[in-house]
């Protein structure tokens, strides 16, 4: 991701204050948020790569000023509107429309509340062998976009070293961009920390990175 939403290496915010004693929810509704945002992702009409992106497209001085459930919430109601669970109208009007278009909907039971707060398996099985291996030095691509991507701007043009290989899984960019899940395999890729953040930091600290093999190149080949 890119815009405001990307906070990671940005500087200006003020230091990070862990509240003392912090309760699970701050509110009520927020507790309700979460059980809708779950029962939704339980219907399977789009997963937690389209969620994320909905919470990029939010306008810079509203991330900010929203607070992290205010965000799931606009999050929710624009992405069930673009995808017609209801109207502009039934949602500005609270009343459902007697004639709906929408397809009919596995209801969630009571039965099914544990498993809609289990998140899915995004491994895929496919053809091919992955293009690194353990020990390889790796340059992540300098990527702009304008959609989505798991690839921090901090970590981007920045050399690296694969230290694990996860498997193949659902390419978030391709699901945003393209609604397929396009697999792909998935490094953990481990930084010097001087490499991310400069010559003046702890020469013990390293940075590590889950990222995609379409974010990876080889240094001087390719």
């Amino acid at each position: 991701m890119d815009s405001i939403h990307d906070l990671g290496g940005m500087d200006g915010f003020g230091p990070v204050r862990p509240e003392h004693d912090e309760p699970v929810f701050h509110e009520k509704w927020e507790g309700s948020v979460l059980g809708l945002q779950r029962s939704i992702l339980y219907l399977g009409l789009w997963n937690i790569d389209v969620f994320r992106h909905a919470q990029e497209r939010i306008r810079p001085n509203e991330y900010l000023s929203w607070s992290y459930y205010e965000r799931w919430t606009h999050t929710l109601i624009a992405t069930a509107l673009e995808r017609g669970l209801f109207s502009d109208e039934e949602f500005r009007s609270g009343i459902a429309d007697a004639v709906s278009s929408s397809a009919p909907l596995v209801p969630l039971t009571s039965r099914d509340t544990d498993k809609a707060f289990v998140r899915g398996n995004f491994e895929r099985e496919g053809m091919g062998e992955p293009r690194f291996c353990v020990g390889d030095m790796v340059i992540t691509k300098e990527l702009r976009i304008t959609g989505h991507t798991r690839l921090p701007r901090y970590a981007r043009d920045k050399i690296g070293t694969i230290i694990a290989i996860r498997g193949r899984h659902v390419f978030p960019d391709a699901v945003v961009s393209h609604g397929k899940e396009d697999p792909q395999w998935l490094y953990t890729v481990e930084f010097e920390g001087s490499e991310i953040w400069g010559e003046a930091v702890d020469s013990t600290v390293s940075n590590l990175i889950d990222a995609f093999e379409p974010y990876l190149l080889r240094p001087e080949y390719d």
